[in-house]
């Protein structure tokens, strides 16, 4: 029976991980809106002098700078300024990939002259019949790059993968089961069909994500970590956004793409990471959270579900060490998550909600979005045209979007098929 009640957890464990989701009980968090703590959050058109910003200028030369380094201080933390020799090496390439819809390309990317250093691996793919450089969607993913097809052709990912740590196992290499296991979540024939192309990267290339102290991935290529970390030193988050955008540097001279026009996508704790690399980086051209909940989308403030003390300790990789200051005490942030969101104005911003993911808090999600607006309408943007959430499955899109869609934690294809439609409204040349 023990034995029974072992494989069950660690079976649960599985099936959580998959999903990027955490195992928790539901009486440790809030799912009662009655008992949402009152809350006042941060003024994003307020400066730290108390000065109104009131034009674009003043919010791209003074307050933008203001709440980004907030936010590296009291959130994500800062990295080093790493020295970087950026290299790539293409793996493979197959014409006729998708059934002959996309050309499909593997290519390693080198961060130092060493090729035994830190390295990422991208998998890109582009229509087929495109004539030039096409706008492309760019995000990371769970499981390795061998888990977006079931094509054998594939490179199974040498890095380390969190599962088998999860379940105990002791060799944390990928299997050949992996392949195509996360194929449901990346709508590969809906994207290249409508013109785009895709790039992704398996996250723990550029930092596994457990907690060993800083000194793997990336963060290698700096100075090694004795003792506690900084305060606002950057944890596996940081490492993820800028690992993003190192792929982006490496997508401004590829004649596929074009890089002006990417769009940084992300699910669950990779939907943080896109926020926060849309806000770090401005070169991407839109940035989509998919069910990013704490630490995302989502406000800190309202202590639904998932909650600043339960991720942090859960966690404690993710942020930097001064987010912990605000375990159980939200209001003291100087920040709050429509702030995030308003770091990617007057760029497009998409967040996505799902009606069985109470534990990521949809409405949080959606009151960000909507308290992003006042910088939106800064630039003669168009927000979201009213507090309430609208209909499940009823997305909403103007110079942003938003939907909340039946079903759990997850990337389906319904959700791609909004990305697409808005990417169209903001990415397709006119």
């Amino acid at each position: 029976m023990i034995g029974c009640q072992r494989v069950c957890l660690l079976l649960c464990v599985y099936l959580c991980v998959m999903s990027g989701l955490e195992p928790v009980m539901a009486q440790e968090a809030n799912y009662d809106e009655a008992q949402v703590p009152a809350y006042t959050l941060p003024d994003l058109l307020t400066d730290l002098s108390g000065a109104p910003v009131t034009t674009p200028q003043q919010w791209q030369q003074r307050r933008r700078a203001e709440v980004l380094s907030l936010f590296e201080q009291h959130v994500f933390g800062r990295l080093p300024n790493f020295q970087v020799q950026l290299r790539t090496k293409l793996r493979s390439e197959v014409p006729d990939a998708v059934g002959g819809l996309a050309h499909r390309r593997e290519l390693t990317v080198y961060f130092t002259a060493d090729d035994a250093g830190p390295q990422m691996d991208l998998l890109i793919y582009t229509p087929a019949a495109a004539t030039g450089p096409v706008p492309a969607f760019l995000g990371l993913n769970f499981n390795g790059n061998q888990a977006i097809e079931s094509d054998p052709r594939l490179h199974i990912t040498e890095s380390w993968v969190r599962n088998n740590r999860e379940l105990g196992i002791e060799d944390n290499r990928a299997t050949e089961a992996t392949r195509g296991s996360e194929s449901s979540r990346w709508s590969v024939e809906r994207i290249v069909r409508s013109g785009y192309g895709l790039v992704t990267i398996y996250y723990g290339d550029i930092d596994p994500d457990f907690d060993d102290g800083f000194r793997n991935g990336i963060h290698s290529l700096g100075e090694p970590v004795s003792g506690e970390r900084a305060g606002d030193a950057g944890g596996s988050i940081s490492a993820w956004s800028w690992g993003l955008s190192r792929a982006l540097d490496v997508l401004q001279s590829d004649a596929r793409i074009d890089a002006s026009r990417v769009a940084v996508f992300g699910h669950s704790r990779l939907g943080k990471t896109s926020l926060w690399a849309g806000a770090t980086d401005q070169r991407f051209a839109m940035v989509i959270s998919n069910n990013s909940g704490c630490g995302g989308a989502a406000l800190s403030r309202r202590a639904f579900g998932e909650t600043v003390a339960r991720i942090n300790k859960s966690f404690p990789h993710w942020f930097c060490l001064n987010h912990r200051k605000y375990n159980n005490n939200e209001g003291a942030l100087p920040v709050d998550h429509h702030m995030l969101i308003a770091l990617a104005a007057p760029r497009p911003v998409y967040v996505a909600s799902a009606v069985e993911d109470q534990w990521a808090d949809p409405r949080g999600e959606y009151l960000s979005l909507w308290h992003a607006g006042p910088v939106y309408r800064l630039f003669g943007r168009v927000g979201m045209p009213s507090e309430q959430m609208p209909g499940v499955d009823v997305p909403v899109q103007t110079d942003v979007g938003y939907h909340i869609r039946s079903g759990k934690h997850d990337v389906t294809d319904y959700d791609w098929q909004q990305y697409v439609k808005f990417a169209d409204r903001h990415l397709k040349a006119e």
